[in-house]
């Protein structure tokens, strides 16, 4: 089972591609809880370089709750991960997480609802970038 949504672009700005990302998930009702800057992070810890690679921790307010109601222990899989990674020679990838694939181990049917909900969401986030 695939675990992501993805996008790739060719020719593209690693800035504008998570400009857009940013938008594209605001536009679903996302707002972007956490930021990792894991370049940033692997060079101060380990001294090493890597190519851009940014961890944006995106949430929708509403499916959260929805989703904390029916399974009060979910927050450990909250928010939704959603990566801009540069992948060299111009090119950039946007993957997201797919809630339903991340969700599967939880036996709760209602709560595999409520993950549907937020992939197309996701998608829909995606797709828009």
């Amino acid at each position: 089972m695939a675990y992501t949504i993805d996008r790739d672009f060719a020719g593209e700005d690693f800035a504008a591609v998570v400009e857009r990302t940013r938008a594209a998930l605001s536009g679903q009702g996302f707002g972007v809880l956490t930021e990792i800057d894991v370049k940033a992070t692997l060079k101060k810890k380990l001294g090493v370089d890597v190519d851009d690679y940014l961890i944006l921790g995106a949430c929708n307010p509403t499916m959260a709750h929805k989703a904390m109601q029916m399974e009060p222990r979910i927050g450990a899989m909250l928010p939704c991960n959603v990566i801009v990674r540069a992948l060299g020679s111009g090119k950039v990838a946007v993957s997201a997480i797919d809630p339903v694939a991340s969700m599967a181990a939880v036996d709760n049917d209602e709560l595999k609802s409520v993950a549907g909900q937020v992939r197309a969401m996701l998608q829909t986030a995606v797709a828009a970038i």
